[in-house]
């Protein structure tokens, strides 16, 4: 990265104003464009460089893509792409200081933890298994240059409902506390009782964390989107969960 004069705190406070009220680069807030102005002044980028590379996503920000490749590129990194086609793409991953590594992600692969059901892995397979690539093969051979940052299009896939869940959401509109799983409008199941919800609430929570599909990083945004889908509930202060 490279050095720059430190910008005022009152300027970068200016900046984020303009680029929330743009409404660009899905920052909503100016908090949230000048909390990530002055992270990426910290790291030596200019706080306008920080709007083009970052995108907010869920309140996160991410790097795209792109930009994660040529910060790798830029610290020495290469990539050779082997295999890239809408059904797989495949990747060299080298870098002086962490070595090389061939890694391939496949729609197969993409489908079987329940990532493709949403339009951009539907409408462009290839990019979003290039993205996935890029920021998996990063992280493991050059983690330095990205600091656990992930893609959009990773975050956005934070969300995704388990697909076995989906599958099997019951509809029972005559019971007074329903439980909602995110993405989903009609409820998965309702109950007569307070205690009876709070025990279904609680095991699918417990389900979640019990998954070896997901990382505990996004176990917790699960359980924090389940949360999200109950909110009317547990905001009342009847339920503690």
């Amino acid at each position: 990265m490279s050095n720059i004069a430190l910008i005022p705190v009152s300027d970068i406070e200016k900046m984020a104003t303009v680029m929330a009220k743009s409404g660009l680069f899905g920052m909503k807030t100016p908090d949230q464009a000048f909390a990530l102005m002055l992270l990426c002044q910290g790291e030596g980028i200019h706080p306008a460089i920080a709007v083009r590379d970052f995108h907010i996503i869920q309140g996160r920000p991410t790097l795209k893509a792109d930009a994660m490749m040529a910060r790798f590129q830029q610290a020495g990194g290469k990539v050779e792409w082997n295999v890239y086609t809408d059904q797989e793409v495949t990747g060299t991953f080298s870098h002086p200081a962490g070595g090389s590594l061939k890694l391939t992600w496949t729609f197969a692969q993409a489908k079987s933890i329940g990532l493709t059901g949403k339009d951009n892995w539907r409408n462009y397979p290839r990019a979003m298994l290039r993205a996935r690539c890029i920021s998996e093969g990063i992280r493991t051979v050059f983690p330095g240059c990205v600091v656990g940052t992930y893609t959009p299009e990773e975050v956005e896939d934070f969300t995704a409902p388990p697909k076995p869940v989906v599958e099997m959401v019951e509809v029972v509109e005559d019971k007074p506390f329903p439980l909602y799983i995110p993405g989903t409008r009609e409820p998965y199941k309702s109950y007569d009782t307070l205690d009876d919800w709070r025990l279904g609430f609680n095991a699918m929570k417990t389900r979640i964390a019990a998954s070896t599909k997901f990382s505990d990083e996004d176990k917790a945004l699960k359980i924090a989107d389940l949360e999200r889908a109950n909110t009317d509930l547990l905001d009342s202060g009847e339920v503690i969960s």
